[in-house]
């Protein structure tokens, strides 16, 4: 396996395979399909972090999706074993956090797609907009790269 060349120092990261059914009808894997990995990674770093859906629901708050934007740079084929990274890079500390991330086919170590996501913290009974809760700046703090040094 060639060493990745990460966009960013020590991505959290879920290896996945190409599945059959995650290919379309152009023979490729589907552009929704590297936005649910992408989603996926993010719940496993959160996870890794303390912060799984049964704390979320504990505090009456989540992270949701308030932007996404995702640069399709190769096509994946079934059997691909593919590592998909994520960081923290940025975050107030009251209401937002955003994730970059990166998925690269580990075979040739060819990156396919990069993306960024902007999260606001939100009340989950009500959907509005709240500050994050101690527990997310506890676990969700100290993840956050430092992009200035």
């Amino acid at each position: 396996m060639p060493d990745i060349e990460w966009d960013f120092p020590e991505p959290h990261v879920l290896e996945v395979a190409v599945q059959a059914s995650d290919i379309d009808g152009l023979q490729h894997t589907n552009n929704a399909v590297y936005v649910q990995w992408c989603e996926q990674v993010a719940w496993s770093h959160s996870t890794a972090l303390g912060l799984d859906l049964a704390c979320y629901q504990r505090l009456d708050r989540a992270m949701a999706v308030i932007r996404g934007e995702y640069d399709y740079l190769q096509a994946s084929r079934e059997g691909d074993a593919l590592a998909i990274g994520t960081w923290i890079v940025a975050w107030d500390g009251r209401l937002s956090m955003q994730r970059r991330f990166q998925i690269v086919r580990i075979a040739d170590g060819v990156t396919l797609l990069r993306g960024l996501v902007r999260f606001a913290c939100i009340e989950l009974s009500s959907g509005r907009p709240r500050r994050l809760p101690q527990e997310f700046i506890d676990g969700y703090g100290p993840a956050v790269l430092d992009l200035e040094s």
